[in-house]
């Protein structure tokens, strides 16, 4: 089912909140998928998911190695029978403010604050699609 991603409904929004783990899929160079089990934070007002992660990862190459207009990728999340994706174009920052917005919505999530990484960065997705099943 396709969910508005700026206006999901109640249930949507509410799994996206729950303490569970998600995959971000980005493309190698080679153009095969590459998964990795990450954290993601979703904020329909602003359009984005996020997630926070080292700058020196390869999920970071990737979504560099596809220039400055971004990289399509998808996060995904499963539960039981519940299941999201939210996907758009990711972009790596490294802007102080929004580094600390990544870590702060994180640690909402996922109910504990990272540890200091001086070599942190966020990884914001812009979003253009959210499809899934909450139940």
């Amino acid at each position: 089912m396709t969910i508005d991603v700026r206006a999901p409904h109640a249930a949507y929004l509410a799994f996206w909140q729950e303490r569970l783990m998600c995959t971000l899929t980005t493309q190698r160079l080679d153009g095969s998928p590459h998964v990795v089990p990450v954290g993601v934070t979703y904020d329909p007002a602003a359009g984005l998911a996020r997630v926070i992660t080292n700058k020196a990862s390869r999920k970071v190459a990737n979504i560099l190695a596809a220039g400055a207009g971004g990289a399509r990728v998808a996060v995904c999340q499963v539960k039981e029978g519940s299941w999201a994706t939210l996907e758009g174009v990711a972009r790596v920052t490294s802007d102080p403010a929004a580094v600390a917005e990544a870590v702060r919505r994180y640690a909402d999530r996922y109910g504990r604050q990272p540890s200091p990484n001086p070599d942190r960065v966020a990884v914001e997705i812009t979003l253009t699609r959210a499809m899934g099943r909450a139940v």
